[in-house]
């Protein structure tokens, strides 16, 4: 693990829960010469605690964890918190990549990692969310509505036609703008993984595709389904969409 970390542009707080002491102390150490804040913890035990009082930008999360592991703890976060989540999985195990992505992790990582990517990842996921959180005052509308959906752009949520309202995760709402921006063209995995994780697709990987079954998933109306599956091309959003401002 390299550790010369480049400085950060501005600071954030990290929380990082761990139960690898060497590793707590390195990206301790690492993350903290790139200029943020980072408060490590071992283990889940006071991690709710933690993130309710604590102001934390991003959460780096082990799935190997003594006590709740990293699955429950990140379902758990979000059933409060659309707070960027980053995951430490087994180097083989592409099972825990998908359950980890479809309990609303943003995105992954395999052990051994390098810290480099980790910082990269941590950047790109704050930039990410710093962006969908801070609309361009007068360039965008407050809502897209589509279908019985409407997404209210300032406050970053999804709100159903029978009054009910679900927060997103940074991850989904980078996704479902992508697909109203394009609504009824085809959208291949390379260009959601572009914009949605700033890197190419990896033909293996499936994290675009649990991305987008989970946001699927939320999007049911009715029988019918809004983001439909185009066989060999990708995913195309069924839907005409509506600005109001």
């Amino acid at each position: 693990m390299d550790l010369q970390a480049p400085h950060a542009a501005k600071a954030a707080n990290i929380l990082l829960i761990d139960d690898d002491a060497e590793i707590r102390e390195l990206l301790t150490e690492y993350l903290g010469r790139a200029g943020f804040g980072v408060r490590a913890l071992p283990d889940g035990s006071t991690l709710m605690s933690v993130l309710k009082r604590d102001v934390i930008d991003l959460v780096v999360l082990d799935i190997m964890l003594p006590g709740h592991d990293g699955f429950t703890l990140c379902r758990m976060i979000r059933q409060f918190s659309t707070v960027p989540i980053i995951m430490l999985t087994a180097a083989s195990d592409e099972a825990d990549k998908v359950i980890g992505l479809e309990f609303g992790a943003d995105d992954y990582m395999a052990k051994p990692f390098s810290a480099r990517e980790l910082l990269a990842r941590i950047k790109a996921l704050l930039r990410r969310n710093q962006m969908v959180q801070t609309p361009v005052a007068g360039a965008e509308p407050r809502y897209l509505v589509f279908g019985d959906w409407k997404l209210d752009v300032l406050r970053r949520e999804l709100l159903h036609a029978d009054g009910s309202v679900e927060a997103i995760s940074g991850t989904e709402y980078a996704l479902l703008s992508l697909f109203l921006r394009h609504a009824h063209e085809v959208l291949d995995r390379d260009a959601i993984s572009e914009i949605t994780r700033h890197r190419e697709n990896n033909p293996l990987d499936r994290g675009v595709d649990v991305q987008v079954s989970r946001l699927r998933q939320r999007l049911r109306d009715g029988q019918r389904e809004l983001v439909r599956a185009v066989r060999n091309q990708g995913y195309m959003l069924c839907a005409d969409v509506r600005r109001e401002y």
